[in-house]
Formats: structure tokens, sequence, C-alpha cells
């Protein structure tokens, strides 16, 4: 059997109240078209037909090669969006999977059902229709699914032409199609136009019906056929996707304490043993390892964290933590920085392209930008490297177990021996060699270590 996908993607989606095209909007993280066409990349060997209309540039940039495209101009109805798809469609396909971009809850597992309901039917020459439905108590806005004295499916009824024992029907037809593609290309274009001026693919079932032709089903969860056609609906359909997400961690080995409100896209990955707190925002291609305690109300965005870390009512963004590494509370790390094994990093501080090496302590209301720190350095409260001059950022060394005292200011570009010292308060804006001490505005440099009484008034300046 060779399946190719049709994802119906060109309506304007009034309704939203936006200038964006209604696939486009985003649903943890990704665009509801993307959600769409993950369902169904596993199911095919070949790129699926996404059909297009009002605003195809932003759909066709965000999926660029992974699908194809066919263009709607008129929207005049399913049928009609289907049958511009056939032309992309190669021969030897015998089997068209038919689902819609505005239901990003639809899982690969329940696509896969029905086409193995298909595969599994498909030595039936009469064979021409499987289709998911739906049971629900409150059937409104979905068409009845007739069926005749022998079970069969007789026909789709449209609320609208419902009798009122239709009415009361509660198998419902959410519109997922696998047609027999010979079959398919042969009637789609021979159906009629409503009265409403479109073409619809549920005419194809009673068509079918009509000749003879078996139509067969698979029961969906209510979950999977969510469509979205308002903001109302793609908060509910998040809802329900970030409890899918939490459970899958949690199922998987991690302590997530609040799910609902712990926002975690689904391409985070997260250890076991990691406890997830409160009012946690996890996104992109975040990566946290075993035994690590995030929030509460930290935010990670494409951050890499290694095993048993911490951090606690901090924002880190394209940044890495090593192993054992710890910031917050209050703590930013920015793009670049990382964070070496076992570092401390005290409240309100921030770190942006820079390197702070093994066993390194960063104290409160520091700033560290572009800067290599080596190990076990001290840096005291209230540093910063002063890497900017309004033209050009420069580079800050601080070598091997230096102390950089509370307040000190680091004027790059500058190196900091290792062992140097530099006192409270000072203004660094030359080199300070090895285990030397600079101090005052500008540093001055004293010979010797700190804790030398011999030194004590041997200087210079720099």
């Amino acid at each position: 059997m060779k399946i190719s996908a049709v994802i119906l993607a060109a309506g304007y989606g009034t309704r939203m109240k936006s200038d964006l095209p209604k696939v486009m909007h985003p649903l943890l993280g990704r665009p509801l078209v993307d959600w769409a066409l993950r369902a169904v990349e596993s199911l095919a060997a070949v790129p699926p037909v996404v059909v297009v209309g009002h605003g195809q540039e932003m759909v066709r940039a965000s999926l660029g090669g992974r699908a194809d495209f066919a263009e709607q101009q008129e929207l005049l109805g399913t049928g009609h969006a289907v049958l511009q798809a056939l032309p992309q469609i190669d021969s030897a396909v015998d089997t068209v999977l038919v689902t819609y971009a505005d239901m990003p809850l639809l899982t690969c597992a329940t696509l896969n059902k029905l086409v193995d309901l298909y595969h599994t039917q498909q030595a039936d020459p009469t064979l021409a229709i499987a289709m998911l439905t739906i049971t629900r108590d409150n059937p409104q806005g979905f068409g009845r699914i007739a069926r005749g004295a022998d079970g069969n499916v007789a026909a789709i009824v449209e609320e609208s032409d419902c009798t009122p024992e239709q009415l009361l029907i509660r198998e419902l037809n959410p519109g997922i199609y696998c047609f027999n593609a010979a079959w398919l290309r042969q009637h789609l274009p021979a159906v009629s136009k409503s009265a409403k001026g479109e073409y619809y693919l549920t005419d194809l079932v009673a068509m079918a019906v009509t000749q003879g032709r078996r139509v067969v089903t698979a029961s969906a969860p209510i979950d999977d056929v969510y469509g979205i056609n308002n903001r109302i609906h793609l908060a509910e359909a998040e809802a329900i996707l970030r409890r899918r997400v939490a459970e899958r961690h949690m199922l998987a080995g991690v302590t997530i304490v609040d799910p609902q409100t712990s926002y975690i896209e689904d391409t985070v990955e997260i250890g076991a043993d990691t406890t997830i707190w409160p009012g946690c925002v996890l996104r992109g291609a975040t990566v946290i390892g075993q035994h690590c305690t995030i929030g509460p109300y930290s935010q990670l965005i494409d951050a890499v964290l290694a095993d048993r870390c911490r951090a606690v009512y901090s924002v880190l963004e394209q940044a890495r933590m090593d192993a054992d590494a710890e910031i917050g509370p209050f703590g930013r790390l920015r793009k670049g920085a990382h964070l070496g094994e076992g570092v401390h990093m005290g409240n309100f501080g921030e770190v942006k392209d820079s390197f702070l090496g093994p066993g390194a302590k960063m104290g409160h209301f520091s700033y560290i930008g572009n800067a290599q720190v080596g190990a076990n350095v001290n840096i005291g409260a209230g540093t910063i490297t002063c890497n900017y001059d309004g033209v050009h950022k420069s580079k800050t060394v601080i070598g091997d177990n230096a102390f950089i005292g509370s307040d000190t200011m680091l004027v790059a570009p500058v190196a900091i021996g290792e062992g140097a010292h530099t006192g409270a308060g000072a203004v660094v804006t030359h080199d300070v060699p090895d285990n030397a001490t600079a101090y005052g505005v500008p540093a001055r440099i004293r010979s010797g270590s700190p804790s030398d009484p011999a030194s004590v008034g041997e200087s210079r300046g720099i």
C-alpha cells in the first residue's frame, strides 16, 4: 500500500480575528499546520500535499521541503480543495489520506488506526472509503453518521438537513478519510455543487453507497479531532497538549509538581528524577539532565543543563550549565553563557557570552559579559565586566583561583592573572599579573600575596 496524505490548509480563519492565517497560529511552540504535518509524516513514504490559499507564503516558508503544495484559489469546499491536490499525487499512490491543518490534536496513533483498518479491508474490491467517527453526547455542529439496517454506513447527513430522529444520532463525522485513490480520482470531479456553491467530500460517501461500494469506519477519541476556529479553541487545545506532554514526562520519571501551571513544549527533553516546580516555562530545544531542580517560575529557552543542576526563579536562553551548577534566585543566563561544573551563581546575577570555569562562584548583583573565567574563581557581589565602549565589545580573561573583590569594575579588554586579587571597589583598566593584587581607582598593583604583611605599601600604578 502506497499512501499520500492531503492536508487542507487554505481557509481564511476569519473567526480568529487576526492578520495571521489560522493555520499559522502557534500551539505549544508550533504552528497548527506543523502539528498536522507531523501526524502524517510517518504514515507515508512521500511528502504530504498541503492545500494552501490565504497566507500561503507563510505556510510554504514554515514547512519548506517537508511538503508539496497545491493552491486553492477559490474556497469552494473540501471536495474542491482535495481536487486541487490530486495532480500532485503520484499515479502509483493507491491510498489517499485526507486531514485538516486546524486539527492539531490528531495523533499519528489514531491515523494509524484508520490506515490499518483500510489496509485490512483493502482486498475487498468494493472498498471505497475508510473514515473516522466520534461519539459525543452533544453532537451540535457535526454531520451525523446514518447507518442502514445492516449496520453499514448509509450516508452522512449534515446537521441542517437532519430529521428530528437523525438529530438524536450521536455518531458523528469529523471529516477524516482514507480513500481508494483510483476511485477518488474517478469520482471526485463528479461531485455536484451544493446549494451554498461548494463541493463537499461528504457527498462521496453517499456516492459510494449508491454504487454498492463499502464505507468502513474507525472510532477516534474526541480530543483528537478537536477543530480550531477561534482563540478560545486554541487555548483549549493547548491545555490538552500541555497535559499530554506533562503526562509523557511524568510517566518517564519526571516530577511536575503542578502540571497546570507548567508550560513545557513537546520539543523539550527532561531526565528522570528531575523536579519541575510550578510556573516554569520550558521552550524550544531545551535539554535538562537527571536529578535537576527547575523553578519555581524559571524560564528556559533552548537551554542545556547537565545532571544535578539547579535553576530557581531564573531565565536561561541559549545557555548551558554543566553538572552540579546552580543559579538563582533571579539570575539570568543570556545567549552564549556557559556555567562549568559546580559553578554557583548568586541571585540577581547575569552572564552573557561567557564561560565560568569549574567551581567558580559569582556573587549577587554581578554582570559577566564576553569573558573567560577560570576554575575556582571567586567573583564578589556587584562585580561588572565593562565589555562595551559604545562601539566595540571586548573580552575579559580571569585566571584560575583569582579573587575578584566586591564592586570591582573590569574595564575590557583586560586580563586578571592566576591567583590574582582585586580590592573592593577597584576599577581595573590594565592587566593584573599572576598572584598580584589590584586596588583603588584607577587600580594600582601591590605585589605579593594580599595576606603577606611584607607586601603592604609596595605598590605601583597601572
